[in-house]
């Protein structure tokens, strides 16, 4: 999916963006149906929640297609953290010989 949506020219930007978006979004929600429905603030707790639960998504989005775009370029893509020392601790050991 993510190969897919690079393909097409979706950027990581682009889901920032939209992460930020529907934080802000979500605040909106839940301001208009706090105001404008008459459901209470129990409604519009629930609005906002929803609307706020995208963010997360947009962002593991957004790095994913950063870690495709990285592959692109030829830099480095970072490991899981225990690769990465692993990695390290070879190259001190190598240093010290």
């Amino acid at each position: 999916m993510i190969k897919t949506l690079h393909k097409r020219g979706i950027k990581s930007h682009h889901m920032y963006t939209a992460g930020l978006g529907s934080i802000g979004l979500a605040l909106a929600s839940w301001a208009l149906s706090s105001r404008l429905e008459e459901a209470g603030m129990d409604r519009a707790d629930r609005w906002g929640i929803f609307v706020g639960e995208w963010a997360p998504t947009f962002f593991a989005i957004g790095l994913a297609l950063r870690m495709e775009e990285m592959r692109e370029e030829g830099t480095e893509v970072p490991q899981q953290r225990g690769e990465m020392d692993e990695r390290a601790r070879g190259r001190a050991s190598h240093a010290m010989r």
